[in-house]
């Protein structure tokens, strides 16, 4: 029984390091090809290799070392393959901290400072205060409820919106289709927490934008390929919306000439709001193989119908 870590090899020997130490009874390896396939019961990848299942013929379950699972075909996979997605504290506290500094730079207008810093302008701009800042959620799943308690304290107007309804104490929550145009309405500023499926693919567009609040702004930590690049910019430039925060983009990276590198109004980061954290990462995922050999539940299996 070995488990199989199939991905940046420095970091395989962190991992290796963290198992050998606190799960000795479960062999480890972070080196595919000094690995006998036969022997593989458990994989964990990032980009899964070609022909995982001709490739590894006793896999018992795959694991996404990432919180989403949009970068693994789930139709390649046999129906009866597990496959679980990441759930730990680092992620959570990355994705926490994160879309807290995007609301507070958005909030204390800091790309707009920047741009001021470049020409020399020495020029205060009003704010107003927490409680009177509406912050919108879009997805409620654990990494949104990590960063609604992170936000809370400081006093925002916190709503959610998600496919299905849910119930957050302190939280406004809407669902469906039909209670979107709503949360919208509330929104200074929306955060994308969703994960990339067929429906959420392109659903930040010109017709969401213009369901907002004239001048409020968008932060992006779910995937590129949920934003429409054209009608972002289309919305900044007519002052629909006043900035936006974008940690993801389609492609990865962007083109050099691409007109996001240098927006006044956009923040960029790479694809860093959260990352999976080997010291807690090891904990999760030594805990869900006890469980899939105990015949328990693992912690974030995906349900193939929703893609997460």
């Amino acid at each position: 029984m070995t488990f199989l870590y199939h991905a940046d090899a420095e970091r395989g020997m962190e991992w290796a390091a963290l198992f050998a130490q606190r799960a000795p009874d479960i062999a480890f390896s972070f080196r595919p090809h000094e690995t006998h396939p036969a022997d593989v019961l458990y994989l964990g990848v990032w980009h899964p290799p070609a022909d995982i299942v001709t490739t590894y013929p006793n896999l018992q379950v795959l694991f996404s070392l990432g919180a989403g699972v949009d970068q693994i075909d789930l139709a390649a996979l046999p129906s009866d393959l597990p496959v679980v997605r990441m759930i730990e504290p680092g992620i959570c506290d990355g994705m926490a901290e994160y879309a807290t500094l995007g609301v507070l730079a958005l909030h204390r207008h800091l790309l707009s400072y920047v741009s001021q810093q470049r020409r020399g302008d020495w020029r205060g701009i009003r704010f107003g205060p927490a409680a009177e800042l509406r912050v919108g959620i879009m997805g409620l799943g654990i990494l949104a409820r990590a960063v609604i308690n992170r936000l809370r304290p400081f006093g925002y107007v916190l709503s959610g919106w998600s496919r299905s309804a849910h119930q957050i104490e302190g939280v406004h929550c809407h669902s469906g289709e039909s209670g979107l145009p709503a949360f919208l309405a509330r929104c200074n500023i929306v955060i994308c927490l969703l994960p990339l499926t067929g429906e959420t693919a392109g659903i930040l567009n010109s017709t969401l934008f213009n369901m907002l609040p004239k001048g409020s702004a968008l932060i992006n930590c779910g995937r590129g390929e949920h934003l429409v690049q054209a009608d972002l910019l289309a919305a900044l430039e007519t002052g629909q919306l006043s900035g936006a925060v974008l940690d993801v983009t389609d492609p990865e990276p962007l083109a050099a000439n691409h007109p996001f590198w240098s927006h006044e109004k956009i923040l960029l980061t790479p694809h860093i709001a959260s990352m999976t954290q080997p010291d807690t990462a090891v904990d999760a995922v030594i805990a869900n193989i006890r469980r899939h050999r105990s015949g328990t539940a693992m912690i974030g299996l995906v349900d193939r119908t929703r893609s997460y």
